[in-house]
């Protein structure tokens, strides 16, 4: 059914989403321990879960990215947090993408059903930014 919609009029262009990501400071290599002796130790990446860490958000469409955000390290994200990206991520459309200037088309946004995506000031910013 969603094909058929978009071979009718494309809709995809209109689709924005974003995600977070944990951003590790520090990535050691460590030695396997079992290794046949005729063959050389190869590395692997371990990641230290205890080591400084920050969190990257980015929203992007089709076109690619659209605005990122790399919170200090520590921080995480809460609903007030999420408000001010959403503002951000509005003046980056508004900047980058001439389609959502003019405002001819509405934007679809897709976000994962994380608490702070719930909460109703998140909600209520996202019904006021259309």
């Amino acid at each position: 059914m969603l094909l058929v919609r978009h071979k009718r009029k494309s809709y995809l262009h209109r689709i924005v989403t974003g995600d977070e990501k944990w951003i590790y400071f520090e990535n050691t290599k460590h030695n396997r321990s079992y290794v046949d002796p005729r063959q050389p130790s190869k590395s692997i990446a371990r990641l230290n879960l205890f080591c400084r860490k920050t969190i990257l958000c980015i929203f992007w469409d089709q076109e690619g990215p659209i605005c990122y955000e790399l919170l200090k390290p520590g921080e995480t994200i809460n609903t007030d947090c999420c408000k001010q990206q959403l503002f951000d991520l509005n003046d980056a459309m508004l900047e980058n993408r001439k389609q959502f200037k003019k405002r001819q088309q509405k934007v679809i946004f897709l976000d994962d059903n994380a608490p702070r995506h719930l909460a109703k000031p998140t909600k209520d910013i996202v019904k006021a930014l259309g």
